[in-house]
C-alpha cells in the first residue's frame, strides 16, 4: 500500500530561519506525531504539505502525488486539515459550514457532520464568534471527518481542551485509522496524547529532525538508570544521553541496546528522549 505521505530533503529559508533537509515517512494506516518546541518548524512543515507554503528544495508527495502537480487539487479533496487558527467566518453557524463546504467537497457527508456536532456538543444555530478555542476546534475536526478523507493533517488538535474532551478526540483519531486506507499527522505539545495514539513520533528542533522513530522503539529503546558513580563511569560514552548527579549517585537516560547485563532499566517515555536529544544538539 502506498504510503500516505513522502517528504524528501525539503528545505524552506527564511531570513532567520532555516527548515533544513527533512526527510519523513507516514504508513497508511498510521498516526505520526509532529513534536518540538515553538518554533521548530511544526507548522511550516505542515502547510508545506497543504500547498500553503512553497519549499525551496525537496518534494513532497501526499497519497502518492506530487503536492507541486496540477493533481493536486483533486487530491485536497481526501485530506481533511486541521490548522491552529480560526479557519470559519465569525458569523457563521454550523448549519451555514455545513452548506458551504457542500460547495467545496464531492463526497460531504451532512449526516456525518451533525453526528459530530452531536457528539461534540456543539450547538447548530451558534455562531462561529461565539464559540470557545475548544469548540472551534472541534467545529473543525467535524469538517474534517466529514468528506470522506483519508489523510488528516492536524496542528494542536488538542490545545485549549479539557482532559475529557481530549480524551473523545484521541478517540476519534483511533476510531478513523482503523480504516488501514486512513491517516493521520498530528502536531502536538502534549507529549501524552501522542504517547497514546501514534505509531510513529517525529521530532523537530530548531529546524532540523532530530528523530524520526516507530514510538515502540523509542519507548523500548531507551531507559532511565540509577547507578553509583564508579558503576556509571565504567559505561561507554555512546550508551548514555543524559545524566544528573542525585548525591548518591547518577540518574541517566541511556540507549538499553548498550548497557550490561543485570543493570535494571524504568521506562524512560518520549519527552524525557525528546528534552536529552534537544540539550545534545544544542552543545
Amino acid at each position: 500500500m502506498e504510503d500516505a505521505l513522502q517528504l524528501k530533503h525539503v528545505t524552506k529559508r527564511y531570513r532567520d530561519y532555516v527548515l533544513g533537509d527533512l526527510n519523513l515517512t507516514l504508513p497508511s494506516g498510521c498516526i505520526l506525531g509532529l513534536i518540538g518546541e515553538n518554533g521548530a518548524g511544526k507548522s511550516t512543515t505542515i502547510k508545506s504539505i497543504i500547498g500553503a507554503v512553497h519549499p525551496d528544495a525537496g518534494e513532497i508527495r501526499v497519497l502518492g502525488c506530487d503536492n507541486r502537480a496540477k493533481e493536486f487539487l483533486s487530491v485536497k479533496q481526501e485530506m481533511g486539515v486541521v490548522l491552529d487558527e480560526a479557519c470559519f467566518p465569525n458569523g457563521m453557524t454550523p448549519r451555514q459550514v455545513s452548506r458551504m463546504m457542500k460547495d467545496i467537497y464531492e463526497n460531504w457527508e451532512e449526516e456525518t457532520f451533525f453526528s459530530y456536532l452531536k457528539r461534540f456538543d456543539l450547538p447548530e444555530g451558534k455562531m462561529f464568534q461565539e464559540f470557545s478555542r475548544g469548540m472551534k476546534m472541534k467545529l473543525s475536526l467535524s469538517a474534517a471527518l466529514s468528506h470522506s478523507a483519508k489523510l488528516l493533517i492536524l496542528d494542536e488538535p488538542t490545545g485549549g481542551l479539557d482532559p475529557i474532551a481530549r480524551d473523545d478526540l484521541l478517540d476519534v483519531f483511533m476510531e478513523f485509522t482503523r480504516n488501514e486506507e486512513h491517516s493521520i499527522l498530528i502536531s502536538s505539545h502534549i507529549i501524552s496524547d501522542l504517547e497514546k495514539i501514534c505509531d510513529y513520533v517525529a521530532f523537530l528542533h530548531k529546524g532540523r529532525l532530530l528523530f524520526c522513530e516507530e514510538k515502540d522503539v523509542l519507548e523500548e529503546g531507551y531507559g532511565i538508570v540509577t547507578l553509583r558513580k564508579e558503576d556509571f563511569a565504567a559505561l561507554v560514552p555512546e550508551a548514555v544521553l543524559s545524566s544528573r548527579d542525585t548525591g548518591y549517585g547518577v540518574e541517566a537516560l541511556v540507549r538499553r541496546d548498550l548497557m550490561p547485563k543485570g543493570i535494571r532499566t524504568e521506562r524512560a517515555g518520549i519527552e524525557k528522549v525528546m528534552v536529552a536529544m534537544a540539550k545534545e544538539a544544542g552543545k
